[in-house]
């Protein structure tokens, strides 16, 4: 979408210059008791209504193709997914109960996460409620993470040649091993992880450039390094497109992880990663990975401060763009 279009969406009045994407078969999967909050998804949905999401903001994906899924992951992978014939080992690596409807679940977040780089693409910004599955190799799942829906998005688009250059920013508390395996030898994808040292997973393949936290560090020492990051990083790599996984889980109350960043400090971890892509022009795709305090209410909220924080940043970017597609327009550019 142009800056014109985009620049008189906001002034409009509308509450949310983005669309974003959910799905009700996001919570609505049994997966017993568990320390992934499936239930997460529905109260982010409804606080976003409450702040001012209209209807017609949400958008419903469809579930991802074979091809799509091929994109990334391998054919005796997904035959053994569709056969129901994961060996006990790669059930148990996996982590969660398998059933036909967890299949559908996670199509329908990888078919998520690729409907929400097209919107990205279009407003200069779209939201993920879900995604960010980045444990999934292409040749097994692990870590609650069936498929890499963000590795298949990422070739989705390149194979289309929407974009040619990806950096994938990922925020979650664990490193994205996954990923890093996926596009370990593919120069124009960027892979940055900045995650706890200290627990799973236990093999950390190496990304573009990952930045190590330990148990106990807090704002401070995670700011600082992600400050020394960005938006240096943004200029030097030029990518086309971000995905940014905005996990919940560097929270201080998380019970899977040791790091103590609070909630004003997540809240500007987010300003610091996504003004930095949209003040340079850059669409961003945002998902929202992990997070696993005890208190669900606790992990919407971050979720939710995730969103804020994107709709600040696109508001504050398209005034800018705005001037820039006048000026080309008065010069008889395009």
């Amino acid at each position: 979408m142009n800056g014109f279009l985009s620049f008189m969406r906001v002034f409009a009045g509308r509450r949310f210059p983005f669309k974003i994407v959910y799905c009700k078969d996001y919570w609505m999967i049994d997966i017993g008791k568990h320390v992934f909050p499936v239930r997460k998804y529905r109260i982010i949905m409804e606080r976003l209504m409450a702040m001012g999401a209209g209807r017609n903001v949400f958008i419903e994906p469809e579930p991802a193709s074979d091809d799509d899924l091929r994109l990334v992951h391998t054919p005796r992978y997904l035959k053994k997914i569709a056969d129901g014939t994961l060996s006990a080992y790669e059930l148990g690596v996996l982590e969660l109960p398998f059933s036909a409807d967890l299949v559908r679940f996670f199509r329908l977040q990888v078919g998520g996460t690729i409907l929400t780089a097209r919107l990205a693409l279009e407003d200069g910004c779209a939201i993920h409620i879900g995604g960010g599955f980045h444990h999934a190799f292409p040749d097994h799942g692990e870590g609650f993470c069936l498929f890499n829906d963000v590795a298949v998005a990422v070739e989705k688009l390149r194979s289309e040649n929407l974009i040619r250059k990806a950096m994938i920013v990922d925020c979650d508390l664990h490193q994205g091993n996954g990923t890093a395996a996926v596009f370990v030898r593919t120069d124009d994808v960027f892979t940055f992880s900045i995650h706890q040292m200290d627990i799973y997973p236990a093999e950390k393949p190496a990304g573009s450039l990952d930045v190590e936290m330990w148990s106990g560090d807090g704002d401070e020492e995670y700011l600082g390094r992600l400050r020394s990051h960005f938006p240096r990083l943004f200029r030097e790599f030029e990518p086309d497109f971000v995905f940014y996984l905005a996990g919940a889980d560097p929270y201080e109350r998380d019970q899977l992880g040791g790091l103590r960043l609070t909630v004003e400090g997540l809240m500007e971890r987010d300003r610091i990663v996504l003004e930095s892509a949209r003040k340079l022009g850059i669409p961003a795709a945002v998902v929202l990975a992990g997070g696993y305090a005890a208190s669900v209410e606790d992990v919407a909220e971050v979720h939710v401060n995730t969103v804020k924080a994107a709709r600040r940043a696109q508001v504050k970017a398209i005034p800018a763009e705005f001037r820039r597609g006048s000026s080309r327009d008065r010069n008889g550019t395009h």
